[in-house]
């Protein structure tokens, strides 16, 4: 693939889509093309000339920003207001060998959220309104500034998590939120697996208002609070009372780099060959799936929202060991994060889905891309 189409437009944009007879893999930032199925596509969307802030209301916690625009600038430009994007997205362009943290649109495109999720929910939780390009060429804008309750698809929560399968974006509204006076973070040294979750599972059960909790194995479980400080300080206390353990204290600034290190899975960035799984579970589970993938497998992982979210680095495979990966849960669904090309071309990247969904996937895709013009194949192979 050679040739790389940068519309300057929303009508230049629905016109190349429109009139053309051959895939495209739409591409903004680029962090995050590494993830999926690699596309087969005549040329590259290349979407990076959609930028700038169309409006940002700080007093109303709304930002209105062009698809393309660079999420690192964002986040700046919210933290000058002591603002920020609740749901934490992460950045792996280490991980992936990227230049940057990528697009605010390709952000929306991947829904992927980061360690206080548990708390503040999804990228999909705080989408207002959405404006983009169908693959049948028609440009079409979804959702306000202005949150109402409106009968019919949920547009902007469908096209969040779409990996630019079903329209290219153009711009999206958020809503923003204040960010936290300081933090704290508990950590609780020498636990196991099962004793790490259930110490997670306790503080996140207990009412100190806990806004993240993973465990680095053979490190530490941490536990982070957040808000202003004599209410940080009060709760800490309280939680020590609720884990009855020894605990100690991390402060703002060696909490905000440890935050940063689980969110971005940087512990995993030195091994670039090695298969990467992002797996989805309840986090009772954790515990028992661990066990099973070391009876048959090397790997290393680290345990995010409680050990909700289980990340597993296993040793390079021509199969990036699936089939052992999917075979050790029964509820939950695993995402290949990072794998060779021919890897990720020749596995499922994304969980299987079943009869019925899949039939619905299918018919959602033929309804807004009917001719499969966009991002063919990435998620689900035929589509």
């Amino acid at each position: 693939m050679s040739a790389v189409l940068k519309p300057a437009s929303e009508a230049e944009l629905s016109e190349i889509i429109a009139s053309a007879d051959a895939p495209l893999e739409v591409v903004g930032g680029g962090s995050k093309r590494h993830i999926g199925h690699p596309v087969q596509a005549a040329a590259a969307l290349d979407m990076s000339g959609f930028t700038g802030v169309i409006a940002y209301e700080p007093e109303e916690l709304i930002l209105d920003v062009h698809a393309g625009t660079p999420l690192a600038g964002i986040e700046d430009m919210l933290s000058q207001r002591s603002q920020q994007l609740a749901f934490e997205p992460p950045d792996f362009s280490r991980l992936l060998g990227a230049a940057h943290s990528g697009s605010i649109g390709g952000l929306v495109a991947s829904n992927l959220s980061g360690p206080r999720r548990i708390k503040a929910g999804a990228v999909r939780d705080h989408i207002l309104g959405i404006h983009g390009v169908t693959g049948a060429g028609d440009a079409f804008k979804a959702g306000a500034r202005v949150v109402k309750n409106v009968t019919g698809y949920d547009m902007p929560k469908l096209l969040t998590g779409s990996w630019g399968t079903l329209a290219a974006l153009t711009a999206v509204i958020l809503k923003v939120l204040p960010a936290p006076e300081t933090e704290e973070t508990v950590v609780l040294a020498g636990l196991d697996d099962a004793q790490a979750v259930e110490a997670m599972s306790l503080a996140m059960q207990s009412p100190c208002e806990v806004s993240a909790a993973a465990h680095v194995p053979g490190e530490a479980v941490y536990l982070r609070l957040e808000g202003i400080a004599p209410s940080v300080s009060y709760r800490r206390d309280q939680l020590g009372k609720v884990l009855k353990r020894p605990i100690e204290v991390m402060a703002a600034r060696s909490s905000a780099a440890t935050w940063r290190a689980i969110r971005d899975a940087a512990m995993f960035a030195g091994n670039p060959s090695h298969p990467l799984w992002r797996l989805s579970v309840t986090p009772s589970d954790a515990p028992a799936i661990i066990r099973t993938l070391k009876e048959k497998l090397d790997i290393r992982y680290l345990f995010d929202w409680a050990g909700g979210l289980v990340w597993i680095e296993a040793p390079p495979s021509h199969d990036a060991s699936a089939a052992l990966v999917r075979g050790s849960f029964s509820t939950g669904h695993a995402t290949l994060i990072r794998a060779p090309e021919a890897t990720r071309a020749a596995v499922g990247v994304f969980q299987p889905q079943a009869p019925a969904l899949a039939a619905l996937t299918g018919r959602v895709k033929d309804a807004f891309d009917p001719r499969h013009i966009l991002n063919p194949g990435r998620m689900y192979r035929g589509i």
